[in-house]
């Protein structure tokens, strides 16, 4: 008799895992059956802004691998349109809702897989159930905005919140030839930089002809005949027949805790560096589940692909009796906002701040290329460094094209615990069209460890 493996979730956590889990044992030894409750299985959330703003134009682009391959090649038992309601741990079973033929099904499992991802933020704000408001989260959701606007042709659109997807979602608006507001509670949008870093991407907002206003929470949403028609803050009124929520997301736990799967202080499910939970036998990956961050050795709730693919990678070789491990994240993350690319990693001045850091800074200027060489784009770099120790903390970038991915030198020396000292003379890539003679990643480690020294002296 086949063990018996249920996933839930049919995304790249959940679907990475399933695939893993596959290549080490066959159907003779292993059943799997895959639980999704939306249309689409192993697809880019990532890409749902590029999507509606017709970067991307087909949505096929953005599904990586359709429920039948996995049904046909890997004999995984895919089920779409089913959500499950209940994990029952006693039993060893789940409890799913046949979405499309209005029935329940029960299924056993030895072992389980949770893969709920993410749930978008959504403020118990009077009005929040009006048509043409949508949260972004899933490819379904991305659809859905897609639908509205071509059936509906609003002419005005509020963005709630400037987070990556709030940010990402203006643009793509924008490029669809909407009139767009941006409200922010906080005094700048992408909290997660630091405001000196983060007065630019306002910049660059208002640049594109998006309204900006910071400082402002949503108070109510305003409806005639059931669509949104306004959004209202302390400040005033503001017409809308469109809104997105990109207020950010949580971990969807729901029914993991419902079921007794026990929480970790971040509110994404408790995992070991293996993903598996502190029950027997049940596993969790990806957005809905904790990541262990290697600066502030603590549990954080980071919703990216990322992640869940790694994630799922590693609960899949380990539930199907390998051994691997994810040792955890550094909060490295990229966009790109018209035109303006957009990296951070580590720990902004603020973060380190509340976790007890002493700190110096460091911010350059610099070019993308050599600066006699066509296409050169200006780059901002800004270095958070231990004071004394000189190790590096965090890191954010600004620039035009050839800016953001830098952060990824940035971010492996987070992993190994650099100093800026170790940086100083890194060897690089150097070419005319790739980098100056002094890429933007040294100048700023040589300025850095400059205003260690001080602190030393």
């Amino acid at each position: 008799m086949p063990e018996r493996l249920v996933v839930i979730g049919g995304d790249a956590a959940g679907m990475s895992a399933a695939s893993q889990a596959r290549k080490r044992r066959g159907r003779d030894r292993l059943e799997i059956v895959a639980f999704e409750r939306g249309h689409h299985t192993s697809y880019s959330a990532c890409g749902i802004p590029y999507l509606v703003g017709g970067v991307v134009e087909e949505v096929d682009a953005l599904i990586v691998r359709k429920p039948e391959v996995f049904r046909e090649k890997q004999q995984i038992d895919v089920r779409m349109r089913h959500e499950v309601t209940a994990i029952d741990l006693d039993a060893r079973e789940v409890r799913a809702r046949d979405l499309e033929n209005e029935r329940d099904v029960v299924e056993g499992f030895d072992q389980l897989l949770i893969a709920t991802g993410a749930k978008p933020l959504r403020p118990p704000i009077e009005g929040s159930d009006a048509t043409g408001i949508f949260g972004v989260q899933v490819l379904d959701d991305g659809l859905a905005i897609e639908q509205f606007l071509e059936t509906q042709k609003p002419k005005k659109a509020v963005i709630v919140g400037g987070g990556y997807i709030g940010l990402e979602m203006a643009e793509a608006l924008v490029n669809r030839g909407l009139e767009v507001t941006l409200v922010e509670r906080d005094e700048q949008p992408m909290s997660t930089l630091d405001p000196d870093m983060g007065k630019y991407v306002t910049e660059a907002l208002e640049g594109l002809d998006i309204t900006v206003r910071t400082g402002e929470e949503v108070t109510r949403f305003e409806a005639e005949n059931g669509f949104v028609s306004a959004v209202r803050t302390e400040a005033g009124r503001i017409e809308a027949e469109v809104v997105v929520l990109g207020l950010g997301a949580r971990p969807n736990t729901e029914l993991a805790e419902s079921a007794g799967v026990p929480l970790g202080t971040s509110g994404g499910i408790k995992v070991d560096r293996r993903m598996q939970t502190e029950v027997d036998g049940v596993w969790a990956a990806g957005d809905c589940a904790e990541k262990f961050h290697l600066i502030l050795r603590k549990g954080v709730a980071i919703a990216l692909g990322t992640h869940a693919n790694k994630e799922g990678r590693v609960a899949g070789i380990n539930l199907s009796g390998g051994y691997e491990t994810f040792p955890g994240v550094v909060g490295t993350a990229v966009t790109k906002v018209c035109g303006i690319e957009i990296a951070r990693t580590g720990l902004t001045e603020a973060e380190a701040a509340e976790s007890g850091f002493e700190f110096v800074t460091a911010t350059v200027d610099s070019t993308t290329r050599a600066g006699y060489f066509p296409g050169t784009m200006k780059i901002k770099t800004k270095m958070v460094v231990e004071r004394v120790s000189g190790r590096l903390l965090g890191a954010q970038i600004l620039g035009q094209e050839g800016a953001a991915k830098r952060i990824d030198v940035l971010a492996t020396a987070l992993w190994n615990r650099m100093t800026v000292d170790d940086m100083l003379n890194m060897d690089l890539g150097y070419a005319p069209p790739f980098a100056p003679v002094w890429d933007p990643v040294l100048i700023a480690a040589r300025k850095a460890w400059a205003r260690v020294e001080e602190t030393i002296e």
